[in-house]
């Protein structure tokens, strides 16, 4: 049995952080391989752990790392596999390390969780995977009722404690959870959906689709708000249903990319844009998910990561797309 998720850590001190993600990878009995290897300390050992993974069928590198926070963006660079970042909190509240790992350059793209979230970072790596293997998207599907239920659970918990004289319980149809569906697309459905949330969010798209034409990667771009239109934005999202993979584009308080996550299983990638606040509230809003709902963030207005990631995914199983992605990234190295 070969390991298909590789997990690095900048310091032991890190392994607290790690353990939330083993404890995914077992639950959902997906091999892995864990080390630890300083991207400033260990270079070296680094570049080497990632080369031979990559050769060695590694389908997804997680990288955990506080402070500066070059790790996973050190692995990015040795690697064309989808890499998955978890900051940690060291210093600062874990924002050096969040803008560390989440502000990438063109061309390496890091999929950056919230900080210390070390749950989501197994999770996105899981449905990264799970585009192409139905038992993982399976047993992916079965965790996210579990978190459906814990809500339900919380709920009940809080009613007991609920006496005030005005309180008055009313009661609703219950709702089940998301199920697992087979992962056959029809031919005409795209491989990935864009929804970008306002006209505003256009350019940072095009940055996105401009990619995605030059790799021959089939996908729907819609602008939508699911504040503003929120049952046309339910309706599309079950029309792309098939899609495998999202990526929203939004800025301000960026709710398309959790909306989109409340609706699909799928790997869903947010690019935040700049509008107000230098792009810092959108990052924050989409990179800050709770357990069990990760969104794959980019840098601010890294439209093209979000293409570049997209393909990652998808050419874990594809060989002509892989290539075209090699011959791609070559060419950002040498501009």
């Amino acid at each position: 049995m070969e390991p298909k998720i590789m997990i690095l850590m900048g310091s032991a001190s890190d392994f607290i952080i790690a353990e939330k993600s083993i404890d995914i990878l077992e639950t959902m009995e997906i091999p892995y391989d864990l080390h630890v290897a300083s991207a400033h300390r260990t270079h070296q050992k680094v570049k080497q752990i990632v080369t031979e993974s990559t050769k060695n069928g590694v389908e997804v590198f997680l990288g955990i790392a506080g402070l500066s926070a070059h790790l996973p963006g050190i692995i990015a660079a040795n690697t064309h596999k989808p890499v998955v970042g978890v900051p940690v909190d060291v210093k600062l509240n874990g924002l050096d390390a969040l803008f560390a790992t989440s502000q990438m350059p063109q061309g390496a793209p890091v999929a950056t969780v919230g900080i210390d979230r070390g749950e989501n970072g197994a999770i996105l790596a899981a449905q990264i995977i799970g585009i192409h293997d139905d038992e993982v998207r399976e047993n992916l599907s079965h965790m996210r009722k579990e978190f459906f239920f814990k809500v339900d659970k919380d709920e009940k918990k809080l009613e007991s404690r609920l006496t005030g004289k005005y309180y008055v319980k009313n009661t609703f149809p219950e709702i089940s959870p998301n199920i697992f569906k087979d992962n056959k697309s029809p031919e005409d459905q795209p491989d990935i959906a864009i929804i970008a949330g306002s006209y505003s969010d256009i350019k940072i798209a095009e940055k996105t689709t401009g990619l995605l034409d030059k790799l021959n990667i089939s996908y729907d771009l819609k602008i939508l708000s699911p504040i503003r239109d929120p049952v046309v934005f339910e309706d599309y999202m079950g029309q792309m249903d098939d899609a495998k993979i999202f990526i929203a584009i939004s800025g301000l308080s960026a709710h398309v990319t959790g909306s989109v996550v409340a609706y699909t299983e799928k790997p869903v990638i947010g690019v935040p844009c700049s509008i107000r606040l230098d792009g810092l509230d959108a990052l924050l809003s989409m990179v800050n998910m709770p357990p069990g709902v990760p969104v794959a963030t980019m840098g601010i207005d890294e439209g093209g990561n979000a293409a570049l990631l997209a393909a990652e995914m998808l050419a874990i199983n594809n060989e002509k797309l892989q290539k075209n992605l090699l011959d791609l990234k070559e060419k950002h190295e040498h501009n």
